[in-house]
């Protein structure tokens, strides 16, 4: 990982970002964050969070912060608010009879980590997930040690579903896609851009710090990890290729500062 500011300068024209503990700091999305969001949109810059937050997080984000669209239970939806129509719009990927089925599975796996990992919970906002279990590991419990989170990922890979470390919680769920795969959907979907061209990857930014990001940082020639994403070097199957000076939302406003500046 080397310091931002050897980054290239780039005529970026989206920013890809993740929330939990990269926009946000200790829980709160401060206002230097939100500001941050603000600039960029201001400058004329695409902004898509890219998060492991569920559907019903999603709907109020698409419509009340300067977004152009999310993407949502790491992969999983996006939705965007149509201006036109003054309407949210979702695209899911799995259909409504395929998302039910998965959710008695879903139970059946939660019921057994519970079961098999003490200290842990479901997620408080697992009751507006449409897709996905979330196990919570440090939220709204005490941290617990990595051999238990490690015992939540086990529960889920044999359970044959995708699990994915973020920085408060566990993610699984059924089916074989994540940030990355619903990131070049939505791309392609919604602007008409590929994203298997270099040249388009090379416009695009994401800035993440925790192991779920790691496609993201991979595929991306500029990555940006927040700089407490290296208290998950030893996880991460690809680190970022830069990384801020400062933590959470400071260090994405550091980024907003750094991609303005030379834009």
């Amino acid at each position: 990982m080397r310091p931002l500011e050897q980054m290239p300068h780039a005529r970026v024209a989206t920013v890809f970002t993740d929330i939990d503990d990269t926009l946000t700091t200790g829980g709160k999305l401060s206002a230097l964050a939100y500001e941050a969001l603000e600039e960029l949109q201001r400058a004329g810059l695409r902004v898509i969070p890219v998060t492991g937050r569920p559907a019903g997080w999603c709907d109020q984000i698409a419509r009340l912060w300067p977004v152009d669209g999310i993407i949502g239970e790491n992969g999983a939806l996006y939705m965007w608010h149509d201006a036109h129509t003054g309407k949210l719009r979702t695209r899911h990927l799995l259909d409504e009879e395929s998302r039910a089925g998965n959710a008695e599975r879903l139970a059946a796996v939660c019921e057994r980590i519970l079961h098999e990992v003490p200290g842990c919970a479901v997620a408080s906002d697992q009751f507006c997930r449409q897709y996905d279990l979330a196990i919570d590991f440090c939220e709204d419990v005490p941290p617990l040690p990595r051999d238990a989170i490690d015992r939540i990922v086990q529960i889920m890979e044999e359970s044959g579903m995708t699990a994915k470390i973020s920085s408060i919680h566990v993610n699984g769920w059924f089916g074989d896609y994540d940030k990355l795969s619903m990131a070049r959907l939505m791309m392609r979907e919604r602007y008409g851009v590929d994203l298997a061209d270099k040249a388009e990857r090379n416009r695009c930014v994401f800035a993440g710090d925790s192991p779920n990001d790691a496609p993201m940082f991979a595929y991306f020639p500029l990555s940006v990890g927040v700089a407490n994403v290296l208290e998950f070097t030893d996880r991460l199957a690809h680190a970022p290729h830069f990384i801020t000076r400062e933590p959470c939302g400071a260090g994405f406003a550091e980024l907003t500062r750094h991609l303005l500046a030379h834009s």
